[in-house]
């Protein structure tokens, strides 16, 4: 079932292996939106030849790592161990994929963890910010909330809904990367029956990049509550990592956020001395990625941190960069990406992400960036942030006077 097998030259004296499964939250069926949270989580608790406990002792008593994640556009299984043992650890993986358990009591232990970790990430001031940031951005789409799913619809998955995913799951297309050299075809080839021609997927919901043209009010929302700061986040969903635009909006990002030269630290730290936290968020995303500032402030500086906020927003789709700081910004954007590939781990979850996202394991969105201008960024700033989402969080009467400067600003 694996559609692709890759082995990277990358040689250590330990061995990874890296699984890519199309379809992580993505997949998730209307009204149970965690299922595939729950039913990856369900993997590793207990497989053909090893109930949950002696699964896990096995792993430990060769000092290996298992570790699954659910994500927006896929499902990642990585597998690590000494060279001397990987031989007899690669198995599993077929195991966990083609033969698991799926125990109902381990199903009800999995759904009340998911359920625990969401109310947990409730406690957080930024993940409320922004859940609610993503829901008006991506409107019926995947998109829209954690690959966690949402509490309210977690309650209502049945054991018989996750079975029922795990056969949706059995047909999707999945990728391996390793860099053990010993892993050849014949070991592979436990992982090459019935490969999926089709990757379509049936009685799904189809959900389509929805791209909004609503007024500013229907671009903003806000959670009162009493707190001696205020959460602003201010962006739009872009573009793909796949597009050639995705380049010119990481320029900007490193432009605005990478270092103590960055437009947001001089700003709003070292020129005011406003914000406790500032940056920009921009990751990768097989459709279109999300793009935003986000700042913390207190309650005092709240307003003036928002026009700030705002004046700049709108020198960004007026005003061309300066040469000298779209230098800097591509300086500052390769040394990132270099130090983001420094390990073995990150080196092949970048490759095996970017294969799941049906791009060459080669690909490097830096090509071209030599080539990139101010215009073209301008150019893109513009496609896509012109009409900017704000989701705010602190105190209602503060929030209100944001709201305020936000329609008459945006």
């Amino acid at each position: 079932m694996i559609q692709k097998y890759f082995q990277t030259k990358n040689r250590r004296n330990f061995s990874i292996a890296m699984i890519w499964i199309n379809g992580g939250s993505s997949m998730d069926i209307e009204n149970k939106k965690g299922i595939n949270q729950i039913l990856c989580s369900l993997l590793t608790r207990g497989c053909k030849g090893f109930e949950s406990l002696a699964f896990s002792d096995y792993l430990d008593s060769h000092g290996a790592e298992l570790n699954l994640e659910t994500l927006e556009d896929g499902m990642l299984i990585s597998l690590k161990s000494l060279d001397e043992y990987f031989h007899k650890l690669f198995p599993l993986l077929d195991l966990i994929i083609n033969k698991p358990s799926l125990q109902y009591p381990q199903f009800q232990n999995v759904k009340k963890l998911t359920i625990n970790t969401l109310k947990k990430d409730k406690e957080n001031p930024f993940n409320i910010t922004f859940e609610k940031w993503r829901k008006i951005v991506y409107l019926k789409h995947s998109y829209a909330y954690s690959a966690f799913g949402c509490v309210e619809d977690i309650s209502k998955i049945t054991h018989y809904d996750v079975l029922s995913e795990y056969e949706d799951f059995k047909n999707r297309n999945k990728y391996l990367i390793t860099n053990n050299s010993i892993i050849k075809s014949k070991s592979f080839e436990f992982f090459n029956k019935n490969i999926c021609k089709n990757n379509s997927i049936p009685n799904k919901v189809k959900r389509e990049n929805n791209f909004q043209d609503c007024d500013n009010l229907n671009r903003y929302v806000s959670t009162y509550q009493k707190s001696n700061q205020i959460i602003l986040m201010l962006g739009n969903q872009t573009c793909p990592t796949s597009s050639h635009e995705y380049l010119h909006l990481k320029i900007l990002e490193s432009h605005l956020s990478y270092g103590m030269s960055s437009i947001l630290f001089k700003l709003f730290r070292e020129k005011n001395g406003l914000t406790y936290e500032v940056g920009v968020y921009n990751p990768f995303r097989k459709q279109n990625s999300p793009f935003l500032i986000y700042l913390s402030v207190s309650n005092k500086n709240a307003l003036l941190a928002f026009e700030i906020l705002s004046e700049l927003w709108r020198k960004l789709l007026t005003s061309l960069i300066v040469d000298k700081d779209i230098f800097l910004a591509k300086i500052k954007l390769k040394s990132s990406t270099l130090i983001s590939n420094q390990t073995l781990d990150e080196i092949l979850r970048r490759k095996i992400q970017l294969i799941g996202y049906e791009l060459e394991e080669d690909f490097d969105f830096l090509t071209g960036i030599k080539d990139t201008n101010s215009e073209d960024i301008l150019k893109v700033t513009n496609k896509y942030l012109s009409k900017p989402f704000l989701s705010i969080y602190g105190d209602k009467k503060i929030c209100d006077e944001v709201k305020k400067l936000w329609i008459t600003d945006f």
